[in-house]
């Protein structure tokens, strides 16, 4: 059964920084691409970045510059550095892999970034 869980979120000023991480199990973790979406408050999940089972990584464009993916193979983890926070970053940011033909997801983890 995979299963994804999310550590790491909180409460951060503006500017501050937070590292997610995202503990995978049940599936061959290093042969897959990971993904973090998030979703803010009525609205749908956004992919926020993504990176491929040889490194390659993406990120959508709110956040280039600023949120670093990356991925550990031994521990079956996945990471999201995220710097010079926005209070626009407030959101519940999820981990996710394509796996048997449909896509999974962890419990999420609330950011939340405010003064």
């Amino acid at each position: 059964e995979v299963q994804l869980v999310e550590s790491g979120g909180g409460l951060v000023q503006p500017g501050g920084s937070l590292r997610l991480s995202c503990a995978a199990s049940g599936f061959s973790f290093s042969s897959y691409t990971m993904n973090w979406y998030r979703q803010f408050p009525g609205k749908e999940r956004e992919v926020v970045a993504g990176i491929s089972a040889g490194g390659s990584t993406t990120y959508v464009d709110s956040v280039k510059g600023r949120f670093t993916i990356s991925r550990d193979n031994a521990k079956n983890t996945m990471y999201l550095q995220m710097n010079s926070l926005k209070p626009e970053d407030t959101a519940v940011y999820y981990c996710s892999v394509y796996t048997s033909r449909v896509r999974k997801w962890g419990q999420g983890t609330q950011v939340t970034v405010s003064s």
